[in-house]
């Protein structure tokens, strides 16, 4: 014979592969597959692969299986490993240089894994999918930006200077498309100056916008689009964002329950800004907000931290605020680590100490 099988029409056919789109795009986090889990997409014009791992409406995971790199999946500002308190008083009024580091997998003590370039306090946290970056501070007054590797450890390398040197500085993160901005401060009167570096090319900051109002120690959170700036010193309630896509001015989109007392910080979940309320040292409770990314909307109060003091370190989990250090009076220093849940509302627990109790650490750093 001919070696040729007969014809059929596709009717006869079982179980025919329908599990793969061909495209001449990439999928989304909206690209709902009907086939669900293991549906696989093939990009037409880049020849990537992607392979669906979480059918989720409107949050799916395309993970890329072919030769090239970098998956699509819903953005998440907190990391999975570990959050670091950075610099900061250490007792005796004197400014430490520490990198510590707490874990966000196993409750305990955190460990000092390496030293920044400079002595600082004030400064502001920033966190690329890699690296962590600060930037300013004092004293005296700071432009310096340095990063650390989170794989490598280690001690970090000056990459930058900043447009203007100042103190009690507040960070943003846009980890989409990997730049730091750092905003407020004092120089040493109060400043409105927003700058902005590359968390990928090592270089100087360039000033891109103002904040509403000047102020020092406003508390920063960051969601896919924007930066939000809480708070600050001298007494506010204001809540302002900063769009990423443009270089612009932030906007006022709406008040804190209260102000932010003295040394207020702040942590990120997927859909809200925590606002880590200040105290003097007669404390009045009522430390934890929350605000919606959103919508506009005005903080509520939603818990309490076991430990009242002021000038703390945040660093935000997928699924936990991690708040560090932090002052009761005139050159003290506390050393607890406490976490609270990002998901329910709730108060803080102690769950460890730091290795060098510190107040005006800076976090922000997280992955």
């Amino acid at each position: 014979g001919s070696g040729n099988l007969p014809a059929v029409d596709g009717s006869q056919l079982t179980n025919p592969n329908t599990g793969v789109t061909e495209s001449s795009s990439d999928p989304t986090i909206s690209t709902n597959p009907s086939g669900g889990v293991g549906t696989q997409w093939n990009n037409t014009t880049s020849g990537e692969v992607y392979v669906c791992t979480d059918a989720t409406a409107g949050e799916n995971v395309w993970t890329n299986v072919g030769v090239g790199s970098g998956d699509i999946a819903p953005y998440v500002y907190g990391g999975t490993q570990y959050g670091y308190c950075m610099g900061g008083y250490i007792s005796g009024g004197a400014i430490g240089d520490h990198i510590q580091r707490t874990s966000f997998t196993t409750d305990g003590d955190a460990t000092d894994v390496g030293n920044l370039t400079t002595t600082r306090n004030g400064s502001a946290g920033h966190s690329s999918k890699t690296y962590g970056f600060n930037a300013g501070g004092g004293a005296p007054l700071r432009n310096i930006i340095e990063k650390f590797s989170f794989a490598a450890g280690g001690n970090a390398t000056d990459v930058g200077d900043l447009t203007l040197a100042r103190g009690g500085t507040t960070g943003a993160s846009d980890k989409t498309l990997d730049y730091g901005y750092t905003a407020g401060g004092e120089s040493p009167g109060y400043t409105d100056r927003i700058d902005r570096f590359s968390f990928t090319t090592d270089g100087d900051a360039t000033d891109v916008g103002n904040l509403t109002e000047s102020k020092s120690f406003k508390a920063g959170a960051s969601d896919a689009t924007h930066g939000y700036f809480a708070g600050g010193q001298p007494g506010s309630n204001v809540i302002e964002r900063l769009a990423y896509a443009a270089t612009n001015n932030s906007v006022d989109v709406g008040d804190l329950a209260q102000n932010g007392g003295h040394g207020s910080t702040s942590v990120t979940s997927a859909t809200h800004g925590y606002f880590i309320r200040g105290h003097s040292s007669n404390p009045s409770g009522q430390d934890i907000q929350k605000y919606s990314f959103a919508s506009s909307a005005n903080g509520a109060n939603v818990g309490d931290l076991a430990n009242h003091g002021y000038y703390k370190s945040g660093s935000s989990s997928t699924t936990y605020g991690y708040i560090m250090g932090s002052s009761q009076g005139v050159f003290t220093v506390t050393n607890g680590v406490e976490k609270f849940s990002l998901s329910s509302d709730g108060n803080g627990t102690r769950i460890g100490d730091l290795a060098v109790g510190v107040n005006e650490g800076q976090g922000g750093a997280e992955y």
